[in-house]
């Protein structure tokens, strides 16, 4: 098990990726620490956890990472039911609306950057303490591939997303010499409730089923699929593993291709 023994926090828990990195972070041995704004989301995917894994230890923590306060809250209860805190995944986030950026309202594009770059650095700056008293920790920020391939009208979340990607790199920077590894993943489109809700009624107004539009987005993908939100977590938990104790400052595409860095 890849997470043996270790204390897990993910932000951001939600019906997709966050879902299943929660499940198989308990597989992988770890004990978790679950946050979202929503209790009763939070309490759902605890119970899964522990329908999948009895005996694993879920500590579900609400917590809106706009606040300096829930960020603090969250760490703290984390260090009061464990003691430490070994890995942070950094999953919460927000689109925004839909807006060319020649005419988006910029105020909008603010509260993007509050939760997608400013929330998330409130939360590891609050981190941080711990990892560094404990000798060492690991950092995975979810990114996007939107932040290296420009879409029409999503400029708000790409630009939010592409400064946290810079942040990642000089978190890494500062913080290697304490074993404080930091890290970012990259994934394009990923198969489950949260695309699917999105792309049926797209399916419905080209009179077309769910399959067919699944076939032709993943003509654009060389791995001839579209990558599911199981297989991208297993992608997430490896980098924040040990078996990437030599690792930092990595960018790591889960696209299954549609994005190639040279």
């Amino acid at each position: 098990m890849i997470l043996a023994d270790k204390i897990l926090v993910i932000s951001g828990v939600g019906p997709g990726l966050g879902r299943e990195m929660a499940l198989l972070g308990a597989k992988e041995g770890a004990s978790l620490v679950l946050a979202a704004r929503s209790r009763d989301r939070l309490d759902a995917v605890k119970a899964e956890v522990m329908a999948q894994t009895p005996g694993v230890r879920v500590l579900c923590q609400p917590a809106d990472i706009q606040q300096r306060g829930d960020c603090q809250a969250l760490v703290a209860a984390t260090l009061a039911e464990f003691g430490r805190l070994d890995v942070l995944i950094n999953s919460a986030y927000t689109t925004g609306p839909d807006a060319l950026a020649a005419e988006a309202d910029l105020d909008v594009w603010r509260q993007t950057l509050e939760v997608n770059l400013f929330g998330t650095l409130q939360l590891i700056q609050e981190t941080v303490p711990a990892m560094k008293a404990a000798g060492g920790g690991s950092i995975v920020n979810v990114n996007t591939k939107v932040a290296r391939m420009a879409l029409a009208g999503m400029g708000g979340y790409a630009v939010s997303k592409a400064a946290l990607r810079m942040a990642t790199t000089q978190l890494a920077k500062e913080l290697g010499e304490y074993r404080i590894r930091v890290n970012s993943i990259f994934p394009g489109w990923m198969w489950g409730d949260t695309v699917i809700s999105g792309l049926q009624p797209v399916a419905d107004a080209q009179g077309i089923g769910l399959a067919e539009l699944r076939a032709k987005i993943a003509r654009d993908i060389p791995l001839g699929d579209i990558p599911t939100d199981g297989e991208c977590a297993k992608g997430v938990l490896a980098l924040a593993s040990d078996y990437f104790s030599a690792t930092t400052g990595a960018c790591l595409d889960l696209s299954g291709g549609e994005y190639m860095p040279l």
